[in-house]
């Protein structure tokens, strides 16, 4: 089981000046406003057949150094409504080691377009977006992962350069990977729900052999 840094370097609570943070609880206001910047450390197991990409860490992913953390984030419910994890992970004081080994023991790697922790992601520029996935690029070609699946399709347009592009299932494959298009799991996005969500992760999941498919794929 691997789980790094996207640029290799000191975990952000190591760096000069950073707060530590206890793991085990939920950061403070304080700790929330100092993870504007940081990196959160990327899960990539080996093998890897399931790699769910997001736009950027929130602040309290930043925090506590932890995907999709900030409490109302519907990821981690679509995830377990999806079949990939067996209950509903609860990482807002942090990933349990528990959790941590059953995402890699399934094969289920998490990373970022863009690294660094934001309070919304939109103050994260197309530029970034499209840097962003150059840095993906080398990561999907090293790890070789089954299927990775984009979450948000007008920040997969955007980095992409497509525009017209559909949820689910792509006809094209990317450096080897299957390709998904889910959507965003973030509160903000008011056109999804939890449902919705999971069947998108179900199809990822599916092509990834994770878990049976149901209904077919969208866009097949």
């Amino acid at each position: 089981m691997v789980s790094q840094h996207p640029s290799g370097s000191p975990s952000p609570r190591e760096a000069a000046g950073s707060p530590a943070y206890v793991k085990g609880r939920r950061p403070t206001a304080d700790e929330l406003l100092q993870a504007r910047g940081r990196v959160i450390a990327d899960l990539l197991p080996d093998p890897l057949r399931l790699l769910l990409v997001g736009i950027n860490p929130s602040l309290w992913s930043g925090a506590v150094d932890a995907h999709y953390a900030r409490p109302g984030n519907r990821f981690w419910p679509a995830l377990h409504r999806a079949g990939l994890v067996p209950r509903v992970v609860d990482p807002s004081a942090g990933l349990a080691d528990s959790d941590r080994v059953a995402l890699c023991d399934r094969g289920i790697g998490m990373t970022n377009l863009v690294a660094r922790a934001t309070a919304r992601a939109d103050e994260v520029s197309p530029e970034e977006l499209r840097e962003g996935l150059d840095r993906l690029a080398s990561v999907v070609q090293d790890r070789r992962p089954t299927v990775v699946a984009f979450a948000g399709i007008t920040t997969y347009r955007i980095a992409f350069g497509v525009k017209q592009v559909e949820r689910g299932w792509q006809p094209e494959p990317w450096h080897g990977a299957i390709v998904h298009v889910v959507p965003n799991p973030s509160g903000l996005n008011a056109h999804d729900t939890v449902d919705s969500i999971a069947l998108a992760m179900r199809a990822a999941g599916a092509d990834a052999g994770l878990v049976p498919p149901m209904g077919g794929h969208w866009g097949r």
